[in-house]
């Protein structure tokens, strides 16, 4: 266990070096898309406006060799400091703190669902093979892989939120509510989470599906499921107990690294939706060049998916004894 932590420990410190570099190596300049806001809500210049952001905002840290820049972000990180956007003025660590359980909210519960739906479906998909199921899962998976997310998220957006108007259009909760532990704001938090995470929930379902059937198909033909079956066991009991229970393990495998680049955010899902989650800063910082909120929000997304491997060695362990037993 002390080496898997050292190893992850590095794994995060070259992480963070390889994404400080490529941050800091990004085309265009940071003050650019700021003086452009300022130039047009003032109408003023551009020239003018630009002048006036790197003198407001210029962070002399930004002027010195990449290699200290470096360094002063390390030493800064270990005491717990991810620095201050240059978009928002607020701490990084705040940021994340406030859009987090949102992205978490819709993800958890759309990954879920889809885990759910995707591996019962592909488990009786491999059960009863060649029928229409399985077919079905075959075409809905290809669909789903060829369309883009954000694809979705607006073919579900304009049905449901522009023609139909039975979902909000965008954010989180109405304006009117009062946040708070009540029954109004928790049920018009959710209302407001249901297109998101409908998009999770379809977009993710054809994957599941073809990972069990995948593997329920191999399971199938092994020699302790004939054996099952030729003592005339209910094919209720040989599915769950003998082929859901061993073709599951890849699929929970993959459903805790899904758990851990779930803090990454889905930029495209929840700028769509305006949505403001994790996926929403990130495609905000990349759109104006926020070094330290590009960096954090990169950060998050490698811790996560550390965690979700140590969880995922867990998991498989749990599931198969012969893990457990050193086989």
């Amino acid at each position: 266990m002390a080496k898997r932590v050292l190893i992850s420990l590095f794994t995060i410190l070259v992480a963070t070096t390889i994404t400080f570099v490529l941050v800091h190596n990004l085309p265009g300049d940071v003050f650019v898309p700021m003086a452009m806001d300022m130039a047009r809500e003032q109408s003023i210049p551009f020239e003018i406006a630009l002048e006036t952001v790197r003198g407001l905002y210029g962070m002399p840290a930004l002027d010195q060799p990449l290699y200290r820049q470096y360094f002063d972000y390390i030493s800064h990180l270990f005491r717990g400091d991810l620095g201050e956007s240059m978009l928002y003025h607020t701490p990084v660590i705040k940021i994340i703190a406030s859009a987090l359980p949102w992205t978490i909210l819709v993800q958890v519960m759309g990954i879920t669902l889809s885990f759910t739906i995707g591996t019962l479906i592909g488990m009786v998909a491999a059960w009863k093979r060649r029928g229409w199921l399985d077919t079905l899962v075959s075409g809905y998976s290809s669909i789903t892989d060829a369309t883009p997310d954000y694809l979705t998220a607006l073919i579900l957006l304009i049905v449901f939120a522009v023609n139909l108007k039975w979902l909000p259009l965008k954010g989180a909760y109405d304006v009117d509510v009062r946040p708070g532990v009540n029954l109004r704001f928790v049920l018009n938090v959710l209302y407001h989470a249901v297109l998101p995470m409908a998009t999770y929930t379809l977009e993710g379902m054809g994957g599941w599906m073809l990972i069990m059937k995948s593997n329920a198909v191999s399971t199938v033909a092994q020699d302790y499921v004939k054996a099952a079956q030729a003592k005339g066991l209910r094919d209720r009991r040989i599915a769950i107990n003998y082929v859901g229970r061993n073709a599951i393990l890849a699929p929970v495998t993959s459903l805790a690294i899904a758990f851990g680049t779930m803090l990454g955010g889905a930029t495209l899902i929840e700028s769509v939706f305006a949505y403001p989650g994790i996926g929403f800063f990130f495609g905000e910082a990349l759109k104006r060049r926020d070094y330290s909120l590009m960096q954090g929000l990169f950060l998050l997304t490698t811790v996560g998916i550390i965690l979700a491997n140590f969880l995922a060695d867990w998991l498989y362990a749990r599931l198969d004894p012969r893990v457990r037993a050193g086989g």
